[in-house]
């Protein structure tokens, strides 16, 4: 490895430890693989420089391969990498003038005999994503009386062999991002500077925009200090912040994307700053807008431009890092229309086809007709009275409009004329102050979407079954003037939260509803006839996904019956009960399982533990006694535990792994023998 400017380097130091303990000096034979993940500029190369530093020297061979930005043949590639490595760890080969003109299988069996009984670490920076590892990994013998290691910093997982672990890289917090700061400033200055608590407050809320990025930080760092060696004011050193170096520095992100996928990071632009988004709200606007979402939020967080915040039982929740949000929005105004409004005068575009509204309390000035016509999406943040001023006559012009979003906006009432919009797809009202859903949306013969959950007891007049293409429809502590007739919603796919009391039907061989395939029903009591429920959800041919809610402080009754509905994958319980049903009782096929709220008097895991493909489990206030017993062989399939904080096991499981009670440092992958465990979440 060439020798290095000393790099300024933070919040790293149990990240180290732990590697080095878990996956570098760990007494092994074969190679273990680690892939340091995450975002461009987040540190990847750092951390690997820190290993390579305290660990290489333990290795009787090393080398350090930087792939270049260029990107050339997968064959021209890898000759270069085995030449790099060849003069790197081979001895009397580094001054060779033939290696350039070796084909790629002499030169890797040049390397394998090389290294073949020797001890090698072997760290491969800046990996492309298209990499081939088989040419790679077959070069390298891969078992010997001492274990080799090579480090991979990539912004995607590339699971390829067994012995394989992933440490993905999170972004600084506020205390870490300002020591980096000021590190760095430190050592621009050539001084040891310090600010009273005002200033770095101030400093703090401004570095908030870097979203705890490393390059970010050190790219303002080095600004700031400029300036405070040109002259610039402490008191205004503060006041405003550059971030377009670093934009520069993640824009190959977006560009070396596939230009099927490109379409799905533009309408991240949607979304406000920082917010923790429902994987399920992604899918239904990338679906609103004609795309295929299969996977996508699983392919954006694998390349480490979504990061899931929460394993959810049902769809995660994800946030978008504030740099590649700027991105997003940045791209989005340029290639899609994207129109982004705030209270202070700005005026609308007459062709704008996706408007994002930010509201304060500000006066907001109200757009002419005119300026809606062309719009597909409306999206309002923030809060304040803009609707509540609005026009009766405000929503008659969006002739277009497809997707409107009011999640979070504090929103009281609806104007009737919201039937107007009668192509829209999506209409999101979560977590508002709705009392009342107008009539009028009867008129909304597209509409697909539909989540008015949040509402604290909504009324909903007796609509829903005029809206025929609905696909999902969200709601909680909702007040129907009848009960909801699911069958007639022959497009239904979901529906939650509906009282068990408000769910009816008039088909019970329910032929016309082939595609639904998640419940959520709430209120349900020891009065409660769960068991027809159950009878009625087996004979829907694609049903997978049950959620049940009790009724405040009541007890649910005994579930046994639920086991008739075989194709069950998701149960989620949310509410006291006195047991669970046994292991026979509940469908094989479950893969996910969450018990909240369920205040268990006996140990659920000897139930849950017996169910062989059980992959996640949720536990919060799942259980009233102290400890839960996990025995011998069971959760074979088991890879996400939640919220669980004291479980125990038999000796003889003991250090196999991330199975450990207290130790949350699963890195990824399994290793072969283990048991697949990849995430202990407390």
């Amino acid at each position: 490895m060439a020798e290095e400017e000393e790099e300024v380097v933070v919040g790293l130091e149990k990240s180290v430890k732990l590697l080095l303990e878990k996956v570098i000096l760990t007494n092994v034979r074969y190679i273990k693989i680690l892939y340091i993940k995450g975002m461009i500029g987040i540190g990847k190369t750092t951390l690997a420089r820190q290993l390579y530093k305290a660990g290489a020297g333990q290795f009787q061979r090393r080398a350090w391969v930087c792939f270049s930005s260029d990107t050339g043949d997968q064959e021209t590639r890898h000759k270069d990498f085995m030449i790099k490595l060849i003069k790197q760890m081979g001895l009397g080969y580094y001054r060779s003038p033939s290696l350039g003109d070796m084909n790629t299988r002499r030169l890797q069996r040049m390397l394998h005999r090389h290294l073949r009984g020797l001890s090698y670490f072997i760290v491969l920076d800046n990996v492309p994503n298209n990499m081939d590892w088989k040419l790679i990994l077959n070069s390298l013998p891969t078992e010997g009386k001492i274990g080799s290691r090579m480090l991979l910093a990539t912004s995607r997982y590339k699971f390829s062999r067994m012995h394989a672990d992933t440490y993905e890289m999170k972004a600084l917090d506020s205390d870490k991002s300002w020591q980096l700061f000021m590190k760095t400033f430190d050592k621009f200055t050539s001084d040891e500077n310090k600010f009273p608590k005002v200033m770095e407050r101030k400093g703090k809320e401004m570095l908030k925009k870097c979203g705890g990025l490393p390059i970010a930080i050190i790219d303002v760092a080095r600004q700031k200090a400029n300036q405070r060696l040109s002259g610039v004011e402490w008191e205004q050193l503060f006041d405003s912040i550059d971030l377009s170096e670093s934009l520069k520095l993640l824009e190959p992100m977006y560009l070396e994307m596939e230009e099927e996928l490109k379409p799905h990071f533009l309408l991240l632009s949607l979304f406000k700053e920082n917010a923790i988004m429902r994987e399920e709200k992604l899918e239904q606007i990338w679906a609103t807008n004609g795309l295929d979402f299969v996977e996508v939020t699983w392919d954006f967080a694998s390349r480490s431009i979504l990061e899931v915040v929460k394993v959810h039982f049902k769809k995660n929740k994800c946030c978008l890092n504030p740099l590649l949000h700027m991105i997003s929005i940045k791209k989005a105004e340029e290639e899609m229309g994207l129109e982004i409004l705030r209270s202070n005068g700005n005026r609308p575009s007459q062709n704008a086809r996706h408007r994002v509204i930010h509201c304060g309390r500000d006066k907001f000035y109200h757009f002419k007709n005119e300026d809606n016509k062309q719009l597909i999406s409306l999206i309002f943040h923030g809060g304040g009275s803009y609707l509540d001023n609005a026009s009766l006559s405000y929503w008659e012009k969006f002739e277009l409009l497809k997707i409107l979003d009011m999640e979070d906006f504090g929103v009281k009432t609806l104007s009737e004329t919201i039937g107007a919009l009668t192509e829209l797809r999506y209409l999101g009202l979560r977590n508002n102050y709705i009392q009342e859903i107008p009539h009028s949306l009867a008129d909304l013969e597209n509409l697909e979407v539909l989540d008015i959950a949040l509402n604290f007891m909504v009324e909903v007049p007796n609509i829903i079954c005029q809206m025929g293409n609905l696909r999902d429809l969200q709601m909680s502590n909702v007040i129907f003037q009848k009960p909801l007739k699911v069958d007639v919603l022959q497009n239904l796919e979901a529906l939650t939260y509906i009282s068990i009391y408000d769910w009816t039907y008039e088909d019970p061989s329910f032929e016309s509803m082939y595609d639904f395939q998640t419940l959520g029903v709430e209120e349900v009591d020891e009065n409660s006839d769960v068991g027809t429920l159950f009878a009625t959800l087996a004979e829907l041919p694609n049903f997978e996904k049950l959620f049940i809610r009790g009724f405040r402080y009541r007890s649910m009754p005994c579930l046994d019956e639920i086991g008739v509905i075989e194709r069950l994958k998701v149960l989620k319980l949310d509410g006291r009960i006195g047991r669970l049903p046994s292991a026979d009782n509940i469908s094989y096929g479950v893969t996910y399982i969450a018990l909240v709220n369920t205040c268990l008097d006996e140990d659920p895991m000897p139930i849950l533990e017996k169910l062989g493909f059980l992959s996640k489990l949720k536990l919060r206030n799942a259980y009233t006694g102290r400890e839960m017993v996990i025995g011998h062989g069971g959760f074979p399939e088991l890879e996400v535990l939640s919220g669980c904080r004291e479980v125990q096991e038999p000796q003889d499981c003991l250090n196999e792994g991330p199975w450990q009670r207290g130790d949350p440092s699963a890195l990824g992958a399994p290793h072969e023998g283990l048991r697949p465990l990849q995430r202990y979440l407390f």
